[in-house]
């Protein structure tokens, strides 16, 4: 009586290391994506802080015809100099006998922003949106805004 070898169900090795490599090599597309994403929801934050200066800006600007100074504890008063999440802090900086401003929301220092690409963002009286270093070439598709 011969024996006739059974055949054992199961995966070879190879085929176990195709389909890790097919789980990494999706798992690195996700994970890009997610920062992406998580570098333009805390970009959020900026946007609406520096909306809030401008808006305070222009109410000053209506009442006492030049733009406030300290954005803080000056001439408009907004409380912090933080965004509300925590990720940015603005900066103000006024030119031509305060005809004009810059206003500026920064990374905090240790923050995962930091390493967004955007940098720090602005806007000015103008209603221009740039990234801070003007680099147009960055936002010129709106990335960044």
């Amino acid at each position: 009586m011969t024996s006739k070898p059974r055949h054992v169900g199961g995966f070879t090795l190879l085929e176990l290391v195709v389909v890790v490599l097919i789980i990494a090599i999706l798992s690195v597309l996700a994970i890009t994506s997610y920062n992406r994403y998580a570098f333009r929801a805390r970009r959020a934050d900026a946007k609406e802080l520096l909306m809030r200066v401008a808006n305070a800006q222009e109410r000053y600007y209506a009442t006492f015809n030049k733009y406030g100074g300290d954005p803080v504890t000056g001439d408009l008063k907004l409380g912090s100099a933080t965004s509300e999440r925590g990720y940015y802090t603005v900066t103000l900086s006024t030119t031509d006998a305060t005809k004009n401003y810059t206003a500026t929301a920064t990374p905090v220092t240790g923050q995962a922003q930091q390493k967004d690409a955007c940098g720090a963002l602005s806007i000015d009286s103008s209603g221009t949106k740039l990234p801070a270093a003007s680099d147009t070439a960055k936002n010129s598709n709106g990335a960044c805004w």
